[in-house]
């Protein structure tokens, strides 16, 4: 499975328990690690785990390679690795917090670009 057809089953994944705000990033010209990142809210720590169990089972069922995943204990920040795509599910106020998507669109400082 390619990468775009990953991220689109994560995609559909976390719609299909109702994920919050899912939003998806093409990291390719930032990183080596991914190819995308999918970011999305769960209201809760419960709501938070079943979105990543959704994309996990998905996954699993198509041959997707997990990397590894971290934070299910407490379901207020889970990361999944997926090889190609990593998937962040957090709570409303840990996804605020950290911003994810601000930083990613930042991308990579210019030659002679001063950091403000």
């Amino acid at each position: 499975m390619n990468s775009e057809a990953l991220k689109d089953l994560v995609v559909e994944a976390l719609e299909d328990i109702k994920g919050h705000e899912i939003v998806t990033m093409d990291v390719r010209s930032q990183t080596d690690i991914a190819d995308y990142m999918v970011v999305a809210s769960g209201g809760t720590g419960r709501q938070v785990k079943a979105l990543i169990n959704s994309v996990l089972v998905k996954a699993k069922a198509q041959g997707a390679n997990v990397v590894g995943m971290e934070g299910l204990d407490t379901g207020e920040w889970v990361l999944l690795d997926l090889t190609d795509v990593i998937v962040h599910v957090m709570q409303p106020a840990v996804r605020e917090f950290y911003d994810l998507e601000r930083l990613w669109s930042m991308g990579p400082k210019k030659e002679g670009e001063s950091v403000d």
